[in-house]
């Protein structure tokens, strides 16, 4: 397929508002992809790799800009093309706005030749611009990137630009392709979104369905390291779990970081020195390598290849538990790994087992899950109680708090494993005050003693189409995190006016609060009474955060 068929498909796509009249365009282009089906299912939702893959890019929007300005000729550079996108707004309508295709020298045509792009030929070019690395891998990602500027037409680098950037944005989501390959291919919805838990690839599922229908999609599996989403939690009481399910299953709730955990001892056909285990974040980042003593925890004590979902906690040294932050500490050190973990120990509760043996476990209710989990890990296991009695999950929850975690979890016993759903199959219960995970859209320098880190930042709940603000948070934040923060969103700035900046929606704050208030002051209609920050969520992405749904629901419960 022509890179431009795909871009005037992705164009008729983003002009269309109905939600079946978007299924049925994907519908047909999924028809036409031939044996570009895989990277179009993609491409589609702005992906470059399978959601199951931790590979990047890694190029920030500056090399994007520097990109664009080379391919636009001698009288354009970045900071021109930076000044056109803070005026429109999308870095697409940007790229479309130039005439490329004149400019010679290095990468001018990229490694494919003068020919038109195709879908193939974009998909080869981004996967050696992600596989550059080390001295002058940045010049060479620059390159890659300017010859597929080079040979792009208007439509074409609109897309090119946003696929890059991450930004598609064409109002296609998991659920559109889910239904599109069943529509394409003639395979009922309920295989497909089964074949999409195991494989949590959609190129892989839609190929299988053309190729092979329902049959094959039920032939798909869990594979030992390839990481799934994790099954997801929502708030709920006691009371209400106990009307609900008759009996609960009931778990500590720790303040640490979800993890998954991938173990064969034959290999994972990986590339590290042994290839054994893999651990993954909530997000399906790949943290093996700054988890050292889980990976020895798992070489120690798991019996057989599993896959396992479980929380690793940071703890002191008379062994008692330590703030979230210093989980994500860890999670974010790529060097001098031996020595953080000389200041921050780690350690592993396993709570859930998706895959013991050689089976696949997701279908199996959650005493079945636990007992294979028992089987398998020696060590490292969460407590686990079954209980229909409201004074029991009291003594259980006031003896999580005594230990120093956040609280419980509430389990239904029949459940099944259902990775990426928010259900209420699973509730987590703490007794503090409600928190909201948001998204930092602005910040502002700080003044005095602070003035060279962002000090107030600015905060937004998801909504359709972007994100709407809510307010700001200032307090409860050291001196030593303001210069963790300022480091961690300077890279995100977009523009600058005074001492307001405008951040890329990238990074996710867990914010405390007291009241939720109607206000006129921030796009969402509401506010946050006295706010206060409580951590980073390296674990979540923008598209995890809390919707401005869930704040209208918070509101109208007070």
């Amino acid at each position: 397929m022509k890179f431009g068929e795909f871009a005037d498909a992705a164009a008729e796509i983003e002009s269309l508002s109905a939600d079946t009249e978007i299924t049925e365009r994907v519908t047909a282009l999924f028809e036409t992809a031939g044996s570009d089906l895989p990277v179009v299912a993609r491409f589609v939702q702005g992906r470059v790799f399978p959601a199951w893959s931790s590979r990047t890019l890694d190029i920030g929007p500056n090399y994007c800009y520097e990109a664009i300005a080379r391919a636009a000729g001698r009288n354009v550079s970045a900071d021109d093309v930076e000044a056109r996108l803070a005026e429109v707004g999308d870095v697409g309508e940007v790229a479309a706005s130039y005439e490329f295709g004149g400019q010679q020298g290095l990468g001018a045509f990229g490694s494919g030749g003068a020919e038109d792009l195709t879908v193939a030929s974009v998909a080869d070019e981004l996967d050696a611009l992600a596989a550059a690395a080390g001295s002058g891998s940045q010049d060479k990602k620059i390159d890659l990137l300017f010859g597929l500027f080079n040979r792009a037409s208007a439509e074409e680098a609109r897309y090119l630009a946003r696929l890059v950037l991450s930004e598609m944005r064409i109002g296609v989501g998991e659920g559109t392709v889910r239904d599109a390959i069943g529509a394409a291919f003639d395979v009922p919805v309920e295989s497909v979104a089964r074949a999409l838990q195991v494989s949590n690839d959609y190129g892989e599922v839609a190929r299988v369905s053309r190729e092979a229908g329902a049959a094959g999609l039920d032939e798909l599996e869990l594979e030992v390291g390839r990481p799934v989403q994790a099954m997801l939690a929502q708030a709920g009481t006691v009371g209400d779990a106990l009307d609900d399910w008759g009996e609960v299953a009931v778990e500590w709730k720790y303040d640490g970081a979800r993890v998954q955990i991938h173990y064969d001892p034959d290999g994972l056909g990986w590339d590290d020195a042994d290839g054994e285990v893999a651990v993954f974040s909530r997000n399906m980042e790949d943290v093996t390598d700054a988890l050292p003593e889980v990976v020895e925890h798992v070489r120690e004590h798991l019996s057989a290849p599993a896959i396992l979902d479980g929380e690793v906690v940071a703890t002191d040294d008379d062994g008692d538990p330590l703030p979230f932050q210093a989980v994500l500490r860890r999670f974010r050190r790529k060097h001098d790994v031996a020595r953080a973990r000389e200041s921050v120990a780690l350690d592993l509760f396993a709570f859930d087992c998706l895959h013991a043996a050689g089976e696949d476990l997701l279908d199996a209710p959650v005493p079945e899950r636990r007992d294979r989990l028992d089987g398998v890990l020696d060590a490292g296991v969460s407590a686990f109680w079954t209980t229909d009695d409201p004074d029991e999950v009291a003594e259980i929850e006031a003896d999580a708090l005594e230990a120093g975690h956040e609280g419980i979890m509430l389990k239904n016993p029949e459940s099944t494993y259902t990775p990426g759903r928010r259900g209420r199959n699973w509730r987590k219960r703490k007794p503090d005050v409600e928190t909201l995970d948001l998204v930092v859209t602005g910040a502002e320098w700080g003044e005095g003693r602070r003035a060279e880190f962002l000090g107030t930042f600015l905060l937004s709940a998801r909504a359709d189409g972007g994100f709407e603000t809510i307010g700001k948070v200032a307090t409860g934040i050291t001196d030593e995190e303001l210069g963790d923060l300022t480091a961690l969103l300077e890279p995100h700035v977009q523009s600058q006016d005074g001492q307001t900046v405008d951040v890329r929606p990238e990074v996710v704050f867990e914010v405390g609060y007291e009241e939720i208030q109607r206000s006129p002051t921030y796009s969402s209609g509401y506010a946050l009474r006295f706010p206060r920050f409580l951590g980073v969520r390296d674990d979540k992405d923008p598209a995890d955060a809390d919707s401005l749904p869930r704040v209208e629901r918070l509101a109208e419960r007070q």
